[in-house]
């Protein structure tokens, strides 16, 4: 167990920012699926900018790799692109 007062600091501050992560991607994950799950051409490409910036904010804030969120934004589009 954490003796200073300044490591307890730091388990409360990365717990509280783990948790605000998970629920970042969680959310991400079920925004691409859904994206991924859309039939209609419409739907899907007023969705696409959503899911777009929520997966370049997790790249930014290094809860993603930029180079996964890319290819996560390259499938998606080609996907939508496919749509008829």
């Amino acid at each position: 167990m954490a003796n200073h007062q300044s490591s307890k600091k730091r388990i409360r501050q990365t717990e509280v920012k783990r948790l605000r992560n998970r629920y970042a991607h969680k959310t991400a994950r079920n925004a691409v699926k859904a994206l991924r799950n859309t039939a209609d051409k419409a739907a899907a490409e007023a969705l696409l900018p959503k899911v777009t910036a929520m997966l370049d904010k997790l790249a930014k804030k290094n809860i993603i790799h930029k180079n996964k969120a890319g290819n996560l934004k390259s499938s998606l589009q080609l996907k939508v692109n496919a749509l008829q």
